[in-house]
């Protein structure tokens, strides 16, 4: 399903596009609908939709402005306007296709069509690009270790001090009580399970939930608290 945003000063204009998207094609859902520009730009700087349907003639600001204005262009856009002067225009402005008013139904297949193409390439792209993750910065015994999260199995408090516990089988030992290493730490890849144990959760490979433990890799066994219990399930 395609989800849609749509663009157009007046209220008939864009009541009856929303009929004719909606009705002509089952392949379409209405996310949202503006007849004001500058909140249609205040949505879409917080959204992102599958596609744009955009008017040209609007008083505020035209649609070529208003894709200029765009700071977040990541999607397909659809110009819609009941004038054919625009079509080789909308295409230098980035948009992918250009449908006249009334919209008919043969067009607005093929623009569909498009925007499933756009997307897929987009998600195809996307997925060849690897996503370079941060490496975690540690300063212990006068130097700066730098790991990668997959290289740290957990970590465990000894008071004042922490223990983080590698792949590897070497373990650092660092001047921070485990709260400071917590906060280094990525929340959507560790969590703390326990006043005294930090776990990589792509780690875990058992909860023995009558004892209320987990078993990490290789064969680490760690507590987990009654209060973490439910939040860790959710998260596994």
């Amino acid at each position: 399903m395609v989800k849609a945003v749509i663009v157009d000063d007046e209220k008939k204009a864009l009541q009856s596009l929303i009929w004719e998207l909606t009705n002509f094609s089952n392949e379409i859902t209405i996310s949202a609908a503006f007849t004001n520009p500058l909140e249609a730009q205040a949505y879409l700087e917080k959204n992102t939709p599958d596609c744009l349907f955009l008017d040209i003639e609007m008083p505020t600001m035209d649609g070529f402005q208003f894709i200029q204005n765009l700071k977040n262009k990541d999607f397909p856009i659809v110009i819609t306007t009941a004038y054919n002067q625009y079509a080789i225009k909308a295409l230098k402005h980035e948009a992918i296709d250009y449908l006249l008013k009334p919209i008919d139904t043969d067009d607005l297949s093929e623009t569909v069509k498009k925007i499933k193409k756009y997307n897929k390439k987009k998600l195809i792209y996307s997925a060849t690009i690897p996503v370079l993750q941060k490496k975690i910065t540690f300063k212990t015994d006068g130097k700066l270790v730098f790991l990668e999260s997959d290289e740290i199995i957990y970590a465990e408090s000894d008071g004042n001090y922490s223990t983080i516990y590698l792949v590897d089988g070497h373990k650092i030992v660092l001047t921070k009580k485990l709260k400071e290493v917590n906060e280094l730490l990525p929340e959507d890849i560790f969590f703390r399970i326990h006043n005294s144990f930090i776990v990589n959760l792509s780690k875990i490979k058992e909860f023995i939930k009558t004892d209320n433990y987990i078993i990490l890799k290789p064969n680490h066994k760690i507590p987990v608290s009654r209060q973490k219990k439910s939040e860790l399930l959710d998260l596994i």
